[in-house]
């Protein structure tokens, strides 16, 4: 007989998060336990407003299914019983753990040092520059520069100036229209940037194929499922996987062999999360190009056990 517990948590950051969405100074998580014969597997998601999710409707979501968990549902019913979304990805992720001990399986084969992208959040250009410059400083070899729609040259210059040696990545999170795309293209690229991430809305990814990119352009908020696949074509050149988009590593796993065999590359995100969320991940870290895992490293505290983190760097 198995045993089901789902809670929220909060955990404060130790410095805002600014994006073009807003601030956020508190990583806001839902987890599910999974208990079977004193084994116990634990998932860990975070609703995002942006897909209409809240902690009262993905915990609404989980419990529709709670009876279903506890009488043995399978992760492949799951996947049929939810949709993808946060409260799929923390029962999924939960049925993955519990299995793993069950099964005694062992670690994926996994480097020991994973290259993760440091994030530079929304500010004035010396302030964006000033921090690029310290994480870098820090041992930070990639990072992730957030952008809306105001000072983008200013920005970017003072931050290339700071960061000469830096892999740069841009993500713009749907804030830009396409008038202008193809100049702010150029602009990055003549900067040395190595990609852009979403820089239209969802909706208006046809212009995307109107022009020729000077540089490689990956879908984040485009990109949820292997149903999602089809309309990236000719538009973007990555995709940005992401556990709480995919409704967990059951379909985060399958989208990443159906993008990789449709010519795509791959980027393995995250949300403001604790260590859980980015372990639940690991399994496809071998296959991406870039991973964007340093949810965990803006929190004030993270759960425990927690991923060992340096500036840039996890460790497994």
């Amino acid at each position: 007989m198995r045993t089901v517990k789902v809670y929220e948590e909060a955990w404060p950051l130790h410095t805002p998060f600014v994006i073009s969405r807003g601030s956020r100074s508190e990583a806001t998580v839902v987890v599910v336990e999974i208990e079977e014969e004193g084994i116990k597997g634990t998932g860990e998601c975070t609703p995002y407003p942006r897909y209409g999710e809240s902690v009262a409707s993905v915990m609404a979501q989980i419990m529709t299914v709670v009876n279903h968990l506890e009488a043995g549902m399978s992760r492949e019913t799951l996947q049929q019983a939810l949709p993808a979304g946060a409260a799929r990805n923390a029962i999924d992720c939960a049925l993955w753990s519990l299995e793993k001990q069950q099964n005694g399986m062992a670690q994926e084969d996994l480097p020991a040092i994973v290259t993760t992208a440091q994030t530079v959040v929304i500010g004035e250009p010396e302030q964006m520059a000033a921090s690029a410059k310290a994480l870098c400083e820090a041992g930070a070899q990639l990072l992730k520069v957030k952008l809306d729609d105001r000072l983008i040259s200013e920005r970017m210059v003072a931050i290339r100036a700071a960061a000469p040696q830096a892999i740069l990545i841009v993500d713009a999170n749907e804030s830009w229209k396409s008038e202008g795309l193809a100049a702010r293209c150029q602009l990055l690229a003549d900067l040395g940037v190595a990609m852009l991430e979403q820089p239209l809305p969802a909706g208006d990814d046809a212009a995307l194929s109107l022009f020729i990119h000077p540089l490689p352009i990956c879908a984040d908020e485009s990109c949820h499922t292997r149903e999602s696949l089809p309309a990236l074509k000719g538009r973007y050149e990555m995709v940005n996987i992401k556990l709480d988009k995919t409704g967990g590593l059951t379909e985060a796993l399958a989208l990443a062999k159906e993008a990789r065999e449709q010519g795509f590359a791959l980027m393995l995100g995250c949300m403001l999360c604790t260590s859980r969320a980015i372990s639940a991940a690991l399994p496809l870290v071998n296959q991406v190009s870039y991973a964007d895992l340093d949810g965990p490293t803006w929190l004030a505290v993270d759960v425990t056990p927690a991923l060992r983190f340096t500036t840039g760097k996890l460790y497994l």
